[in-house]
């Protein structure tokens, strides 16, 4: 059978698959804290636990079948903010592209906070 032959099926990747890409890509980044939750309360950022990090991903599939991604971190304190997104904007659309195979459209990230690294 030859190696570029191509498949007769279609494959759908779930929300919650690419959220988990962006998730441990965001995780994984230096800068990066953790997650946080979209909706603050009181102005107050709750960082969000390991097993709950698409809390923190807003994942939107357009027409044209690109994915965009909203990200909603917390920063460590003392950091470059414009340099930790920038690695974090690249770092989640090189993972998605390369394991989902969709096309990433746009990376938005939302600083929800900045604390300390215990």
């Amino acid at each position: 059978m030859p190696k570029d032959k191509e498949s007769a099926g279609k494959i759908n990747v779930a929300n919650d698959v690419i959220a988990d890409l962006a998730g441990y890509a965001a995780f994984e980044s230096y800068g990066v804290v953790g997650m946080a939750s979209p909706n603050t309360k009181a102005g107050v950022a709750q960082l969000l636990t390991r097993d709950k990090l698409k809390k923190g991903i807003k994942i939107d599939i357009l027409e044209d079948g690109t994915v965009e991604v909203g990200l909603y971190v917390i920063i460590e304190y003392g950091t470059n903010l414009s340099e930790v997104v920038r690695n974090l904007a690249g770092r989640v659309k090189h993972e998605i592209e390369k394991y989902a195979r969709l096309k990433v459209s746009n990376v938005d990230v939302h600083i929800q906070g900045v604390k300390i690294r215990k």
